[in-house]
């Protein structure tokens, strides 16, 4: 997730660190370290106190003259999800996708955006999404996208905000063959999910129709190539 944030800490390096609790597994590996209470962290300028998911207070760990500090306490603090898995034995920061989210790959980035108030829908922060809202004359955007041929399926959201979005067509513009013909995205179809064929494709084009008071949200991590 290209989302960057900035963190103030008094020392010198700052790595992430996990509470693991008790396991009897052999990649584990047992050390000394201390629990470094006098040490603030801030985000964005402002003083903040880490807590886990039941609002207990969290301390970085010093170890090695490295300090660590709990994933899940600074995503609190940040407001960006954190997902422990233990299955797959991975920290997942940001929102979980079950591919390679669009924002990952070469995009048209002329209308993305990661201002909150374009980029929320229905009470969800997409983050980072493709958004336009015309009070004007209609128009016919095109959203293009490159997947340049490494993957079989798109799963693409859209959503139509004031206005439906009509005659939406999904293209292979270097081949140009139509790939689905979407249709009409009303406003009560909400967050719309859209699976595509890609496989061999190297760039995706989304054109549609926008009608005058309408606008359209595209989100570029939710949405993802597989």
């Amino acid at each position: 997730m290209k989302k960057k944030f900035v963190l103030t800490l008094t020392c010198a390096s700052l790595l992430v660190g996990i509470s693991t609790g008790v396991y009897a597994a052999t990649n584990l590996k047992k050390i000394e370290a201390y629990i470094n209470t006098t040490m603030k962290v801030r985000v964005n300028g402002k003083a903040v106190q880490l807590n886990d998911d039941k609002g207990l207070a969290l301390q970085p760990i010093t170890y090695n003259g490295n300090t660590y500090v709990p994933v899940k306490g600074l995503g609190n603090a940040m407001n960006v999800p954190v997902i422990i898995d233990s299955k797959t034995n991975e920290v997942i920061v940001g929102e979980k996708v079950n591919g390679t989210p669009l924002n990952a790959e070469k995009f048209d980035s002329i209308h993305s955006t990661k201002d909150p108030a374009q980029t929320t829908f229905q009470g969800k922060n997409y983050k980072e999404a493709w958004y336009n809202h015309t009070d004007s004359d209609p128009q016919a955007p095109s959203l293009f996208m490159t997947p340049n041929k490494k993957y079989q399926k798109l799963y693409l959201k859209m959503a139509a905000i004031d206005q439906e979005i009509t005659d939406v067509k999904i293209t292979d513009l270097d081949n140009n063959v139509l790939l689905k013909d979407v249709g009409t995205i009303s406003v009560s179809d909400g967050m719309k999910d859209i699976e595509v064929d890609i496989g061999g494709v190297k760039t995706v084009v989304v054109e549609f129709q926008l009608k005058q008071g309408g606008g359209y949200l595209v989100p570029l991590i939710a949405s993802y190539y597989k």
